[in-house]
């Protein structure tokens, strides 16, 4: 149970770094050769990358709310996996019309116990619905997005999903 309450601490630690832009937490969180997957234009395979372009985009918000909650962890020796529901409000008032933008999808990462503790060695973040004003992401207010929609209807195999697999396994 210990490691399995040191994943979540991370993964809550993750929607504390990113709504102070803390960006250097991020090296309590992730492993310096994280590979990342937030979707078809956005994905990194180093974590000082990954750093340097959260935090250029998302320095445009007056503020932002992240929530981690629906923790699911498996822990198997030096390797775990994870899956966490996410929520997220980002805020901009410099925008023509609502400044809000909400989002809510899932976050399913591999896990590795280093010297330095759990580190995220790979994530897959999908976005499943949002709503409100898409020129919030913007600099400029144009809309300069694409979002691939997920659903986790749609892995019935549990391909991406490593969590499933253990899950479905310790039957």
């Amino acid at each position: 149970m210990a490691d399995r309450e040191e994943i979540i601490e991370q993964i809550n630690l993750y929607g504390l770094a990113m709504d102070t832009q803390r960006w250097a937490l991020f090296d309590r969180i992730f492993d310096d050769d994280c590979i990342l997957d937030y979707g078809p234009t956005s994905r990194w395979t180093n974590l000082a990358d990954f750093k340097k372009d959260f935090g250029a985009f998302h320095e445009i918000f007056d503020a932002t709310q992240h929530m981690m909650t629906n923790h699911l962890v498996v822990v198997e020796g030096d390797t775990a996996v994870s899956h966490t529901y996410g929520l997220w409000r980002l805020i901009r008032y410099a925008v023509a019309g609502s400044p809000l933008w909400d989002g809510s999808g899932y976050y399913d990462d591999k896990w590795l116990r280093t010297a330095r503790g759990w580190r995220i060695v790979q994530r897959v973040c999908r976005v499943v619905y949002w709503t409100g004003n898409p020129a919030v992401q913007s600099p400029g207010g144009e809309v300069a997005f694409k979002l691939d929609l997920a659903s986790l209807r749609g892995d019935r195999d549990g391909a991406d999903m490593g969590i499933l697999q253990l899950i479905e396994r310790r039957e």
